[in-house]
């Protein structure tokens, strides 16, 4: 069977920064050709980043983005690539109308760069409008299905939703009896993503009944995070390559595909789709190539986790422009957490945390940020709030919780007046459980541009805290959180002898109930029917169902669960439906 070398490149892309996405996709096209490859591939939308949400409705975007393609095949022949063919995502426009919305309408596509010029373009098939996803907003569907002929071997080209959905392209490709089926992919991460990712490809693999390959990119985009994870399976849906998770590979691959065949006549195909081949020539090279690169390891569940929360500050931070950030330390989990993230994420150089203590904060808080600073090497400095509480009280009564909140707004007036005068990007330290039922303070411990950890239970808050320390270990390195930080009762500090517990359920008791309500969207009477107390749950929906005015508040987080708060959970803020 003909051999076919093929080079998957598992980039990060800037959404809108599309001189900069060309020039990348230049250099790894040249790392790909200086590795033998013969056919290279770049993820969903590379030229202009995904996902792009409004920019697509600005017809400057589209055509900047179309002029790209076209300037980007041409920079390729000047590289001396002419010959390789480069597959790669950018934003286009339709040739013809569908239903209702006119010729010229947006579309998610992606184009064959051969010799200099656009050899084909095709669009998505299947377009998300689910979850994070409003692609039907944007864009019309494609209605091809693209076949290249190259060194004698046909490959289907198909854009990431196309293989999460029946049919389509995957049932096309086998009635075409192409020899792979290439996919180009923009899919977010989320927990156990990398293991449904896996089976679905190799379900394709059997369905189309061809080799598949899944180039995916990687990065952060806001609330989202990309993966990689980019893999090739056989037509038994063995693995025969798969990228390492949340860093930028070249995935090198030769793979043996049947010859193709030159066809009778040209088969029907499912779902309306146009067959549209492409002839790029080449001869068939039978020598039995083995270049494969050993599957990369797998990441355990907290150590996928924690590497998503770093990638996606990490990203929201640079990408932005920023060069630091700020957090207030309190010598809480949850603090510590962020600042170990964002230690790993920018480096301590670039991290500076405040100790705001109260006349409410213990000494072991205390020590506990400064001991956190020391391990970690971030930068740390001290101003107590106590003088500028007494100020207020002294100017207006407050008692119970109006005196409490307001040592957390005066803690996050410090942090945004910091931030102010020096220039750093403030965190907010809030986590899910307590976003959930509205355990925070609005313009308070709520203030902040990113929070890490707003998709992560706090029960994995603590589980992903013991990981980060245990790996330390194991290379050698001193654990950046003390141990204190973990083992200590959690509390926010605002009255004397104060812990979570106090106020909320214990928070085994909460995150269960809050994963089968907020990510399960299972309503009140199925949980209580798994054996919940009534009274509990009910307590716990009432909560979560009157934060949501607290949540629209709170800043963008990296999103880490099948269903976080913000893009994929839209629930009005008015709202007296109680029910669950």
């Amino acid at each position: 069977m003909p051999n076919l070398r093929l080079a998957l490149c598992q980039t990060d892309p800037r959404v809108g920064d599309i001189a900069r996405n060309c020039e990348e996709v230049v250099r790894w096209a040249v790392r790909a050709a200086g590795a033998g490859a013969e056919l290279v591939a770049f993820p969903e939308m590379v030229v202009t980043g995904y996902p792009v949400e409004d920019l697509a409705l600005r017809g400057s975007f589209v055509n900047a983005s179309r002029e790209a393609l076209a300037g980007l095949a041409v920079r390729l022949v000047e590289e001396g690539l002419g010959e390789l063919p480069v597959v790669v995502g950018y934003l286009g426009r339709s040739e013809e109308g569908w239903r209702g919305r006119p010729a010229g309408a947006p579309q998610n596509c992606a184009a064959v760069l051969h010799r200099g010029e656009v050899k084909g373009r095709f669009a998505k098939h299947h377009l998300p409008n689910y979850g994070v996803f409003d692609e039907h907003r944007y864009f019309v569907p494609g209605d091809q299905l693209p076949v290249l002929r190259l060194r004698g071997v046909d490959v289907a080209l198909a854009i990431c939703e196309d293989i999460w959905q029946d049919g389509g392209r995957v049932t096309a490709a086998r009635e075409a009896a192409a020899g792979l089926l290439l996919v180009l992919n923009g899919s977010p991460y989320e927990r156990e993503k990398d293991d449904t990712r896996l089976a679905l490809v190799q379900r394709r693999a059997k369905e189309a009944g061809c080799a598949l390959a899944y180039v995916n990119m990687v990065g952060g985009q806001d609330e989202l995070v990309f993966d990689g994870d980019s893999l090739v399976v056989d037509r038994q849906g063995e693995v025969v390559a798969r990228a390492p998770q949340f860093e930028e590979h070249l995935l090198l691959v030769d793979l043996e595909l049947p010859a193709a065949k030159q066809p009778a006549g040209e088969p029907r195909l499912s779902d309306g789709l146009r067959l549209v081949r492409t002839e790029l020539g080449g001869a068939p090279d039978y020598r039995g190539r083995t270049e494969r690169q050993e599957p990369a390891p797998r990441l355990d569940d907290e150590a996928e986790v924690y590497r998503a929360l770093v990638e996606g500050t990490r990203a929201y931070v640079r990408k932005n422009g920023f060069r630091s950030v700020l957090i207030g330390l309190s010598g809480g989990i949850d603090s510590a957490l962020v600042a170990a993230v964002a230690v790993d994420a920018l480096g301590a150089q670039d991290v500076y945390g405040v100790s705001m203590p109260s006349r409410y904060s213990s000494q072991h808080s205390r020590d506990d940020a400064a001991e956190l600073a020391r391990r970690t090497g971030l930068h740390l400095r001290t101003v107590p709030i106590a003088p500028m509480f007494d100020a207020y009280t002294a100017a207006t009564e407050l008692t119970g919780l109006a005196e409490e909140n307001l040592q957390s707004r005066l803690r996050g007036t410090l942090l945004m007046a910091i931030s102010n005068q020096e220039g750093h990007l403030v965190l907010a330290p809030g986590n899910k459980s307590e976003l959930a039922v509205g355990y925070s303070t609005l313009y308070g411990d709520s203030v902040g541009a990113y929070g890490p950890i707003k998709d992560v239970y706090k029960t994995l808050v603590f589980r992903l805290a013991r990981w980060r320390n245990a790996d330390a270990e194991a290379r050698g390195e001193q654990p950046p959180i003390p141990e204190r930080s973990i083992s200590k009762p959690p509390s926010a500090e605002l009255r004397p002898d104060q812990v979570d517990t106090d106020s909320l359920p214990d928070y085994e008791l909460l995150d269960a109930v809050l994963s089968r309500y907020v990510e399960g969207d299972q309503g009140r009477d199925a949980i209580v029917a798994e054996g919940f107390d009534p009274a509990a749950v009910d307590r716990i929906v009432r909560l979560v169902d009157t934060a949501e005015y607290k949540r629209r508040q709170y800043p963008p987080g990296p999103k880490v669960s099948p269903k976080g708060f913000g893009r994929d959970r839209r629930l009005p803020v008015t709202n007296l439906w109680r029910r669950g």
